[in-house]
């Protein structure tokens, strides 16, 4: 399957069966088997627009930094433009242009996914807006524990975008399974997995880059990165584990 676009809520879309070692190119992420998110619900959420268009997700840190996925940060930082406090991802909210891009450096493959976009402008808080807390360096979500993932991506595999953010619960699933999933050298201690034994809920296309949060919390525990199809049984939603990112993270904030 293809790399997630950052848009949660939605369906994850169709691939081909991974071999055990994948290549980034055959695995997709979005969002599926969710809800409408309501106003202020996810306020540090934005949508990565390219060239006007929806093209992945993203997290607000602070005022003028952005979270998202290396694999959304291929262009010229001219190329982006970044939405805020909006359920739509067309309009409302704030917008402001997009000023430097840097990818993790030590990103390779689907590993350590993680890019910052700086903002040429600051956003700042207010009823809608609000930023994503980071968590703990090291931190490891126990296998089971809720986490919710949100974005604009599409509803079903190879379906349509969703106008609205749309938001859906996973639970984490845990390393060995996840590596039983997709091979032992493809997940890496630099990612997280979750999804619901059964299928039918998950990340999807166009969620790439967007929050992977502790259910309940701001806290910001991974960004949405690959995975087999949409929602399909025996195959997690990857996600980047942002608390083995904050080195490279903490130099740009």
């Amino acid at each position: 399957m293809q790399l997630k676009n950052l848009l949660l809520a939605l369906p994850a879309f169709a691939a081909a069966a991974p071999t055990p070692d994948a290549s980034p190119q055959e695995l997709s992420v979005q969002i599926v088997g969710g809800s409408t998110a309501s106003a202020g619900q996810f306020p540090y959420i934005v949508t990565i627009l390219r060239s006007g268009s929806l093209h992945c997700g993203g997290s607000l840190v602070n005022g003028n930094t952005v979270i998202t996925a290396a694999h959304c940060a291929t262009l010229e930082a001219s190329t982006y433009t970044v939405r805020a406090g909006s359920l739509n991802w067309a309009s409302g909210g704030v917008t402001v242009s997009v000023s430097q891009v840097i990818r993790n450096p030590a990103y390779s493959g689907n590993n350590n996914d993680i890019a910052i976009f700086k903002l040429a402008a600051t956003i700042p808080t207010s009823s809608t807006i609000s930023y994503v807390s980071l968590p703990a360096a090291g931190s490891d979500p126990a296998a089971d524990t809720s986490s919710t993932v949100a974005g604009w991506g599409t509803t079903s595999e190879n379906g349509p975008t969703s106008s609205t953010l749309r938001y859906v619960d996973v639970p984490i699933v845990s390393r060995a399974t996840c590596q039983a999933q997709y091979g032992t050298s493809s997940i890496t201690t630099n990612m997280v997995c979750a999804a619901e034994t059964a299928g039918g809920q998950d990340s999807c296309q166009d969620d790439s880059g967007g929050p992977l949060i502790t259910t309940g919390t701001s806290t910001l525990i991974g960004v949405v990165s690959f995975g087999n199809g949409c929602a399909r049984r025996g195959f997690a939603g990857v996600y980047t584990r942002v608390s083995t990112q904050l080195s490279f993270i903490n130099q740009y904030l």
